[in-house]
């Protein structure tokens, strides 16, 4: 189970994310810090889940 939770890391970073962005736009708070958090988790996630899938292959 830990290891299915590794293997999808990235795509958790991504929806973490996702979810910081969604909160900031719908509270009407869109300070550069929420935007700014929101962006380096996306591409973070992404990153770490391209990094992630080609270690596992």
């Amino acid at each position: 189970m830990l290891k299915d939770l590794l293997n999808n890391a990235g795509l958790l970073i991504i929806l973490a994310g996702v979810i910081v962005l969604g909160v900031s736009v719908f509270t009407k708070v869109q300070t550069n810090l929420h935007l700014s958090l929101s962006l380096g988790l996306i591409v973070g996630g992404l990153i770490a889940h391209i990094v992630i899938n080609k270690l596992r292959d």
